[in-house]
């Protein structure tokens, strides 16, 4: 009795499917067959009232027809998806010939348009650009700078080192040293590009860019150094900016120094970001040491020259109040699009 009324139960099941024409009236239906009310549990209700012996072999075909007919019902919902997808193709089609929406302008980076400004600056003073490679010997970007193996100065640009014992550029000064190779005096050059160094923080980055100045000829002295520092940054920050000399040291120039400029934020007064003292470092510099002459073949006794290295980041962060240097790098269109 109960085989009976499975066998009829899935045979009647195919016919009503092919009527359905929709999700929803085939859930309705699925829900009239193989709900908690529906027709499959009507019948193994009928299950109680047989005898031991006949339960197992009834259970086993009733499950058998709940899983014939849910296959029924898969196969059914399957072929209804993919209608729905291809009416959704066919009305979702462009219209290749309508007007495109204008896309937003794109513009340079913050630091790309920084660096830009830093070099147009300099430029008006006569220095030209020049660029080297990104991966250098440790001759060039140590030893050739008077900084040799047992300098405590390679601590403090913590080096990447690669596995042929090259490395990632710690600055650009390398550059100085290669175009002083081949070419005479008079050299005026800034080396603007990517620098590298095991660092990480608000105010540091692994990668960020510096820009190397070098003027070298015969009889150039540290006033001139001064002269065109202080026009540059005068042509950067205002001319109003107030610029000061501090003595410091760097292997590769003697004298050395440390210029600051006077605050940005407070004009001077004193305020958080310079700590109250009315001034901000910005770069250093300093006269081109005997010794590196010495390394590119220049007579240090008929030849002179200065040096200054700043980071393109850092002014970038000062000229925009930017607070963390993270943000050059993170590609949110939020902050990009204020510049």
């Amino acid at each position: 009795m109960i085989k009976s009324k499975l066998d009829a139960l899935q045979t009647s099941t195919q016919p009503e499917l092919e009527k359905v024409q929709s999700l929803q009236a085939l859930d309705d239906l699925k829900a009239a067959i193989l709900g908690k009310k529906g027709q499959l549990t009507d019948i193994m209700k009928g299950l109680g009232a047989l005898s031991p012996e006949e339960r197992p072999l009834a259970g086993q075909m009733a499950n058998e027809a709940k899983e014939n007919i849910s296959a029924m019902f898969k196969a059914k919902q399957e072929q209804l998806e993919n209608l729905a997808w291809q009416s959704q193709l066919e009305n979702e089609k462009e219209d290749l010939s309508k007007p495109s929406g204008r896309m937003p302008d794109g513009h340079r980076h913050p630091l790309k348009q920084t660096m830009d400004e830093i070099i147009t600056c300099l430029a008006r003073l006569g220095f030209s650009v020049k660029e080297g490679p990104e991966v250098e010997t440790d001759y060039y970007n140590f030893e050739a700078l008077n900084i040799p193996a047992s300098h405590p100065a390679r601590d403090m640009h913590d080096t990447f080192y690669l596995k042929d014992g090259r490395v990632l550029r710690t600055h650009t000064s390398p550059v100085q040293v290669h175009v002083m190779e081949n070419q005479k005096p008079p050299i005026k050059i800034i080396v603007p590009g990517k620098v590298y160094r095991r660092d990480s923080d608000v105010s540091h980055s692994p990668v960020f860019h510096q820009i190397e100045g070098l003027y070298v000829d015969e009889n150039v002295s540290f006033a001139e150094l001064k002269g065109t520092l202080t026009f540059f940054l005068n042509a950067l920050f205002g001319a109003s900016t107030q610029v000061r000399f501090r003595p410091s040291y760097f292997p590769f120039t003697e004298p050395s120094c440390e210029v600051d400029v006077s605050c940005v934020f407070c004009k001077g007064a004193g305020c958080g970001v310079c700590k109250k003292t009315g001034w901000l470092e910005i770069l250093g510099a300093g006269m081109v040491h005997q010794n590196v002459f010495n390394s590119v073949g220049y007579d240090p006794e008929k030849t002179t020259g200065f040096a200054f290295g700043l980071g393109v980041e850092r002014i970038a962060m000062l000229k925009y109040n930017i607070s963390d240097i993270r943000l050059f790098y993170e590609n949110d269109l939020r902050f990009l699009n204020q510049f």
